[in-house]
């Protein structure tokens, strides 16, 4: 792979990969993307995984950081066919008693769906940064050196309600709906409900819905992937797909070298020994994907309606399930995240059929077989589920990392949400897409601000490796 010095060179085609080669390219950087699969895609990428013509997300579904990311507006992403869809709600929260908390675009019919004694409070927590989307984001999704806030004062205080854990923000609210609602958006980050800064987590989810929906892309997240390959191809950029590197010295002489992959395989590839020896990974998921032959039976009305539903009767369910996933054991009633992307993208499978995405949590690399547990809870909520399955796709911890090696242990989050983590991304650092090695950063899921399919890791790591070129050049 010998040839003329390339400004830059990406190792992986996830979202984050792509993103950073667009940004270099953007500013008229010559850009070269290697992509071990024979296709783009990374955690954003659409499969036939059960029938013909359902077509299921492998990997992440809903993106609601993506509709509202800095990095993916900036750029002309529509021009390429990139879509976003908005079921009626953006998430419902199923009760025992056959209502649900809703996760809505208005704050009021939220606040209303939690009940009297707790509508206002769920008022007063969000309206300080309602309307505020596009400044907050900018700002708590960059890192320090990319300028000073926008709005330091709102900044600030968002960072002192969302630091807690989100056990202590329930405790504003009276009812179970409230509480429950509040946790099942922290979990997302597969983290235990008294962990520190799920509190932000929370509050972010819900500012998105209120702002820019829970979307999914149309035809699927491999829509986002080939929006962003496309883009690139048109600014000059190469992508090489199907080409496995394993070693820095295999690749073509660059100025720089990115890397969306896990820490570890970024240290083994790039010489770099045991520098992060430190980064830990976090529990992991266990995934299914459905055929069904009509929509989803659930007991809630609000649930038909909802792009995602959130499944786990209370707070203190939910908080035993991630616990039990996190301590190394699997949950005996697990905590469901399930998305319906037919209900806004009716394409994605054959007339008056749908397709479903759901995952529990489970320990990391657990080979175990979680569908009975998983179908059970469903059941729970929309009795006669199993009836309306045509075909499923099960895909527990190593599945999963085989989809995508940066899953390491079945890790969907790309890196424990816990300790120094939570806030330090893959390790403290005031730079941390930088390595010990000056040509070599990390621009994956692993790093700053969180993981997600938003595109701001990349964006971020473009960033700081065109100040060190520009530097260098000076």
């Amino acid at each position: 792979m010998r040839g003329a010095v390339r400004d830059a060179i990406v190792v992986g085609a996830g979202p984050n990969g792509l993103t950073a080669a667009v940004e270099l390219a953007r500013r008229g950087m010559s850009v070269s993307v290697f992509e071990a699969r024979e296709t783009v895609g990374g955690g954003a990428r659409t499969e036939e995984l059960t029938l013909p013509g359902f077509r299921h997300d492998p990997c992440s579904a809903v993106h609601p950081m993506g509709a509202g990311s800095p990095a993916f507006n900036a750029m002309p992403l529509a021009r390429y066919g990139l879509t976003w869809l908005n079921a009626e709600l953006p998430m419902a929260h199923p009760l025992p008693d056959g209502r649900a908390a809703v996760l809505a675009r208005s704050a009021g019919e939220t606040a209303a769906s939690l009940g009297p004694r707790d509508a206002g409070a769920y008022r007063r927590l969000v309206a300080p940064y309602l309307g505020r989307w596009e400044t907050l984001s900018a700002d708590f999704l960059k890192v320090l050196w990319d300028g000073l806030p926008r709005d330091p004062v709102r900044l600030a205080r968002f960072g002192l309600t969302g630091l807690p854990p989100v056990s202590w923000l329930t405790r504003r609210f009276r009812d179970e709906p409230a509480r429950a609602l509040l946790s099942g958006m922290a979990a997302h980050v597969i983290a235990p409900t008294s962990t520190p800064a799920t509190s932000a987590v929370a509050l972010v989810f819900a500012l998105a819905a209120h702002e820019v929906g829970w979307p999914v892309p149309r035809g699927g997240s491999q829509a986002i992937s080939d929006a962003l390959a496309a883009y690139l191809t048109e600014l000059g950029g190469e992508i090489h797909t199907g080409v496995e590197v394993k070693r820095l010295d295999e690749l073509p002489p660059a100025r720089a070298y990115l890397f969306d992959t896990s820490p570890t395989a970024l240290a083994r590839i790039a010489g770099l020994g045991r520098a992060f020896d430190g980064f830990r990974y976090g529990a992991a998921a266990f995934k299914i994907d459905y055929a069904l032959d009509g929509p989803v039976p659930w007991t809630a009305p609000e649930a038909r309606r909802a792009g995602t539903v959130h499944v786990g009767s209370t707070s203190g369910e939910i908080s035993t399930a991630l616990r039990a996933a996190v301590s190394g054991r699997a949950p005996e009633v697990p905590f469901l995240i399930a998305s319906q992307p037919t209900l806004a993208d009716p394409s994605r499978a054959p007339e008056g059929k749908h397709v479903l995405w759901v995952y529990g949590h489970v320990p990391s690399g657990w080979d175990g077989d979680l569908t009975d547990a998983i179908e059970r809870q469903l059941e729970r909520f929309a009795p006669g589920f199993r009836d309306l399955v045509l075909a499923r796709a099960t895909a527990g911890p190593p599945e999963l990392a085989r989809r995508n090696a940066n899953y390491v242990g079945g890790d969907i989050a790309c890196g424990a949400f816990s300790g120094l983590q939570t806030m330090f991304r893959p390790r403290p650092a005031l730079n941390p897409y930088a390595t010990a090695h000056p040509a070599v950063f990390l621009c994956s899921s692993a790093a700053w601000p969180a993981p997600g399919v938003h595109g701001m890791q990349g964006h971020n790591a473009a960033k700081a490796v065109w100040r060190r070129l520009r530097r260098a050049a000076a």
